[in-house]
């Protein structure tokens, strides 16, 4: 689709607001980003200068289920941060709100609570996990 298609369900005088969004949404993300890695080499760190028995921590669970678990948060973040920059290449080329499965427009409220979503809720809950 083109910027200028009448198909387009944010028009290129309606996409600055979504944009914006888009922007904070992707802001927020990069700060989690930026907190979850100094979490993480702080982890790594903190083990590096401590010979401790990684599976049997006194005080709870084991810094490999913390790494991991960083790591895990990370990762959907990263993940996160693609599809919030996938999503602003939609609205530059007018396909953003636009169903990728069925090509019917997604539903506003879903874009308010999920800005990067990029398929229907019907067309999402048909896909495999």
């Amino acid at each position: 689709m083109s910027d200028s298609s009448p198909d387009a369900v944010f028009p290129p005088t309606e996409r600055e607001p979504v944009r914006e969004r888009l922007a904070a949404e992707r802001a927020g993300t990069s700060a989690q980003i930026a907190a979850l890695s100094r979490d993480f080499d702080g982890i790594v760190e903190a083990n590096a200068l401590v010979a401790i028995d990684d599976e049997h921590d006194p005080e709870g669970s084991s810094t490999a289920f913390e790494r991991a678990h960083i790591a895990a948060l990370l990762a959907q973040a990263r993940d996160h941060l693609a599809d919030l920059d996938r999503a602003l290449e939609r609205l530059e080329q007018g396909d953003y709100g636009r169903c990728e499965g069925c090509g019917e427009p997604i539903p506003v409220e879903r874009l308010e609570v999920r800005p990067a979503a990029s398929t229907c809720v019907r067309c999402a809950a048909a896909r495999p996990r």
